[in-house]
């Protein structure tokens, strides 16, 4: 048997009075936050949710994010995170296509959320996160989770899930067509928080920030599920706002933060970013984009601390390379693979070319997810050979290192966040006024890139 929902309940059991959550004022112990997931699990299954259905999760930063991620698993179904700036067509599609038979969303999202779910036909309940004192009418077919989960029992008899069982199915997507889901094993999420945990030598003493949204790879294995496998703290921001990030950091004692490099960029540019006392500190990562080498260099010199930079995708759980700190910092360099992971360049025929010369970048490992959800020629597609093709070109120097030097795919990176042109370009295409639409990225310095379209009236 592998739960990945046994990160928690082990953390709970060796350590149940531990600070696992805090959001401002609210804080949840260990027991306390496995208590809720566990009752959370006792209400899916009386709602009839059987081991292997989808359900799906619009939700913030909030502690009702691991309170249900835990939950769903705990009742041996999948965890379908969405992203919380879906409109509701976007609701709709990712609930058809993952076969979600719940959707658990925050209530101040309902509109979208409703709209999504009423589109929906394989969704049959809509469960609000909201506040017991809330006033706020509900949508017609929810039911708000506080009041299903109120008479549950706080133990849960954890189903039983195989290492090879999808965990979470994660909406990624190229050029080709609309978002599809990377299916991720229990055990493919399971290692990918073990060996990032031991690679960035986070302990249980630590306190992790978690500003990056928790719908996100990133967020979800190197912060949620990192941590709690250890059993340290999390401190939750449900929108990055630089000064609230510094107002935290120094708040919560916090020593290990993980972002974007628009957050980087932010957190030095600052006006008030030398006032706060940022030496706690002691753990940074980025990921999501290619982190500029002057963000580096500045935000050493003045919290004294290497952002170690890392390397992965959506399809691989998601972190396959690092940068450690007693390495020189050089534009464009991804690391080393993580244990357990291997990482080849190779030319349009699968072959190594030339040493230091390009290719695209390959992977195989633990991390690499079993497919595409219910898209077998898509799978086959990325997976050849037995390596997981990724679209993106880079080469090795000497020592063994790896370079990202651009894509081979046309996906704009805007602040971390993948954005599909197409998806855009048919939108613009619908306006009447708009012949012809062309979308692209261009350099942007905060965000890494913006978006640019180009049109023809």
């Amino acid at each position: 048997m592998l739960n990945l929902a046994l990160l928690l309940e082990q953390s709970s059991a060796r350590d149940p009075h531990k600070l696992a959550v805090m959001l401002d004022e609210e804080q949840l112990t260990y027991a306390d936050l496995n208590a809720a997931a566990n009752r959370v699990a006792s209400a899916l299954v009386q709602l009839g949710v059987q081991p292997g259905d989808k359900v799906a999760l619009l939700l913030p930063n909030i502690p009702q994010f691991p309170i249900c991620y835990y939950g769903i698993l705990k009742a041996g179904a999948v965890v379908v995170p969405l992203n919380i700036l879906f409109k509701h067509n976007e609701i709709a599609y990712h609930l058809e296509d993952s076969d979600a038979v719940v959707l658990i969303a925050w209530e101040h999202l309902m509109g979208e959320a409703a709209a999504g779910f009423h589109q929906s036909e394989t969704c049959k309940e809509m469960l609000l996160v909201q506040s017991p004192a809330s006033t706020q009418p509900l949508p017609h077919g929810a039911q708000p989770l506080h009041e299903l989960v109120a008479n549950q029992p706080s133990s849960f008899d954890t189903v039983q899930t195989m290492p090879d069982d999808t965990a979470v199915i994660l909406y990624t997507s190229g050029t080709t067509g609309r978002p599809r889901g990377a299916e991720l094993t229990h055990f493919n999420m399971f290692f990918n928080a073990l060996v990032s945990a031991t690679a960035l030598d986070i302990t249980e003493t630590d306190v992790g920030l978690v500003a990056l949204p928790l719908f996100h790879a990133l967020g979800q294995t190197c912060m949620m599920n990192l941590c709690f496998y250890l059993g340290a703290t999390i401190t939750l921001l449900p929108h990055f706002e630089p000064t609230r990030a510094f107002e935290i950091i120094t708040r919560d004692r916090v020593s290990y933060f993980a972002g974007v490099p628009t957050m980087y960029f932010y957190l030095l540019n600052h006006p008030e970013a030398e006032a706060y006392d940022l030496r706690g500190l002691r753990r940074c990562i980025s990921g999501g984009a290619a982190l500029p080498l002057e963000i580096m260099q500045t935000f050493k010199q003045r919290n004294g601390v290497t952002i170690q930079e890392c390397y992965g995708l959506s399809e691989t759980s998601p972190v396959a390379t690092l940068n450690y700190p007693d390495e020189e910092a050089r534009a464009g360099r991804i690391g080393s693979p993580v244990w357990g992971v291997e990482l080849r360049v190779v030319d349009p025929a699968g072959q190594p070319p030339a040493p230091g010369d390009l290719g695209e970048l390959v992977i195989r490992g633990h991390n690499v997810m079993k497919g595409y959800y219910k898209r077998p020629e898509a799978t086959a597609e990325v997976m050849r050979g037995g390596w997981l093709h990724t679209g993106d070109l880079g080469r090795m120097d000497a020592t063994g290192s790896f370079y990202i030097v651009d894509r081979l795919k046309d996906v704009i990176i805007r602040g971390g966040m993948n954005v599909y042109p197409r998806e855009i370009e048919e939108v613009l295409q619908g306006h009447p006024a708009i012949a012809e639409t062309a979308v692209i990225g261009v350099p942007h310095p905060a965000l890494g890139e913006e978006i640019l379209a180009v049109v023809v009236l």
